[in-house]
């Protein structure tokens, strides 16, 4: 627990801010609703059990992925762009600034090498191949969001870094900058830069990278550049902070939500596929990008449930769904779904 990839624990003037927020009580963060861990009439026992002896077959991928690569060091600055990575690891260019989200390139999303590996055919970019870095968002804290491998060998690259409460002590322990840390709680708006405005949003989630849970905040945001408004999402459970987000920011040109993970066992922290689509349409997004799938097994359904289900349910009302493979460049002001 203290080799360096478990992070550091806020103190001092972080530690001070953090208690001062409105969301942080009895030592930790809280969500808006009361969300317990496990389902009520669960218990850890039943869970482990599942997840050992009932995890689908098709837990992960019978052969490598489908996928693809592009040059992204010389990409022409004037095309905006999206790449998504597997999992919730995603890039953009949009209106000339470079945007990467919860980078996970290390092959793991575990403190322990040899577990939790991701899927073959889905590591096919690495920090060398990573151009530098405009904004780089954080959602939370969690090993398959903030992987330490990544973010030490990005760090040259990287000009900010968007993150909630707390994530920052991480950071600055592994030789980030504070002066480009920018550390928010929920609900709070800041001028990136003229015509780049960012503001913070709640999850309905948790975290934490050891045995203590919630000591820094999960977040989504809200990403308005001069031509787009997109919802970043981070990991949550269904909940109304969607439909209070679509009034008071939407539309959205884009919302990127996660869709993988999830199960009845655990259902306030991870939505189902179908809950996905009606997130989407209550933060009136005109197309949705479904992340959190398709490089890792966390959960007990198979690999490619969370996209057939989220399809299906978005074809019945009548949402466009963009989905790029791994690796692919998507032009996004060129694409027909816009």
């Amino acid at each position: 627990m203290h080799q360096p990839q478990f992070g550091k624990p806020s103190s001092g003037e972080r530690l001070g801010r953090i208690k001062k927020s409105p969301h942080f009580k009895d030592g930790q963060f809280h969500n808006l609703s009361n969300t317990p861990a496990l389902t009520e009439g669960t218990s850890y026992y039943r869970v482990l059990k599942e997840f050992f002896f009932l995890k689908s077959k098709r837990g992960t991928p019978g052969m490598a992925l489908p996928s693809r690569t592009a040059d992204l060091l010389h990409l022409d600055k004037e095309k905006d762009v999206l790449v998504w990575f597997g999992h919730s690891s995603y890039f953009m260019q949009i209106d000339g600034k470079r945007v990467l989200v919860d980078p996970v390139f290390s092959g793991s999303a575990s403190p322990v090498k040899f577990t939790t590996r991701s899927f073959k055919g889905s590591d096919l970019y690495m920090a060398p191949a990573i151009p530098e870095i405009d904004y780089l968002f954080i959602t939370h804290d969690h090993w398959d969001h903030l992987d330490y491998e990544t973010i030490k060998k990005l760090k040259p690259k990287i000009k900010k870094v968007i993150t909630g409460l707390g994530v920052g002590a991480h950071l600055e322990y592994w030789g980030y900058d504070k002066n480009i840390i920018i550390e928010k709680d929920w609900n709070e708006e800041v001028l990136l830069e003229e015509g780049f405005t960012l503001n913070t949003a709640p999850t309905r989630h948790f975290s934490g990278r050891g045995f203590k849970r919630n000591a820094t905040l999960w977040m989504s945001y809200i990403f308005k550049t001069p031509s787009m408004n997109i919802f970043i999402g981070g990991d949550s459970g269904y909940d109304s902070h969607f439909t209070e987000i679509g009034k008071k920011f939407g539309p959205f040109d884009l919302a990127i939500l996660e869709n993988g993970q999830y199960d009845k066992n655990w259902k306030y922290i991870h939505m189902m596929p179908e809950e996905v689509v009606q997130a989407a349409q209550e933060l009136k997004a005109k197309i949705l990008l479904s992340v959190h799938w398709s490089k890792f097994s966390l959960s007990l359904h198979a690999w490619d449930e969370p996209m057939i289900r989220l399809i299906k349910e978005a074809r019945r009302k009548g949402l466009p769904v963009l989905h790029p493979m791994i690796g692919e460049l998507v032009y996004l002001k060129e694409s027909s779904l816009f």
